[in-house]
């Protein structure tokens, strides 16, 4: 299911333990990212994450310099969905810069995906987008 959105960018299980946390090293969660993420664990034979993906490719764009948006291909990498305990997809999780991610299992709608997006966003990104949403164009 590649994308030719620039936005999303795909990580094998070197790269995710470089970018985002080598779970290999550690077991406690510590997030390697300069900015919040989504990760998207998915299939390419997955009907539901094939109904996810453009959703995802939209909102890395709406968001696009505020979180990075990732996936990674569960039959490529196993090694890092078994790390996690994913046994369900799409499995997505929401990091925001501290604290442990969110975990959503299954094909969640535009609203749902971009109200966990917000979750994760720093304090004053929110206060932003709040009042760039309430401006009356």
């Amino acid at each position: 299911m590649k994308t030719n959105n620039s936005n999303v960018i795909h990580l094998t299980k070197r790269e995710f333990k470089e970018k985002i946390f080598d779970y290999t090293f550690s077991k406690d969660w510590n997030y390697k990212g300069d900015s919040p993420a989504v990760i998207d664990f998915y299939a390419d034979w997955c009907a539901p994450c094939k109904m996810v993906s453009p959703i995802l490719d939209e909102l890395s764009i709406e968001f696009a310099g505020k979180i990075k948006v990732y996936k990674i291909n569960t039959e490529k990498d196993p090694e890092v969905s078994k790390a996690f305990g994913i046994s369900s997809i799409p499995t997505l999780l929401f990091i925001a810069q501290t604290g442990k991610p969110i975990v959503i299992r299954g094909a969640q709608s535009r609203q749902s995906l971009k109200n966990q997006i917000e979750r994760i966003l720093p304090k004053e990104e929110k206060r932003f987008l709040g009042k760039l949403l309430s401006l009356k164009w």
